[in-house]
């Protein structure tokens, strides 16, 4: 039986590897191995990032929320408490570009929530 060597698919192989290493500094994005090496370690890095953008972004929201409920004179985990007791139902990305773009509408929630923690006894 006559040896086969790869030919043309190790070519595609090296050039596709190549590829996804373009635009990295030095041997990265020219010898074979170290692209190899370079662009492992960045899709490891680009999947966990992928979740810690959610996480950053969640607080990035409540800090603004929590600076928009300080200007009205409450407080970010008594106006959350107040908005589920008034039965408001807006996730905190909602929240925070309505504190943003449409500051009357978010005084407006704030009242409700207030007036809704208040009316509900304390235990």
């Amino acid at each position: 039986m006559p040896r086969v060597r790869k030919g043309a698919a190790r070519t595609q192989a090296r050039n596709k590897l190549l590829r996804l290493a373009r635009g990295y500094f030095g041997t990265k994005s020219r010898h074979k191995y170290q692209a190899m090496i370079a662009v492992r370690r960045a899709g490891c890095y680009a999947y966990r990032d992928r979740r810690a953008r959610k996480r950053e972004m969640r607080a990035l929201w409540i800090t603004r929320i929590t600076a928009a409920c300080r200007m009205r004179g409450t407080r970010y985990s008594l106006f959350m408490n107040g908005m589920k007791l008034a039965g408001i139902n807006l996730n905190r990305k909602m929240l925070s570009q309505i504190a943003i773009d449409d500051p009357k509408l978010f005084d407006k929630i704030v009242e409700q929530s207030v007036a809704a923690s208040k009316a509900t006894p304390a235990k």
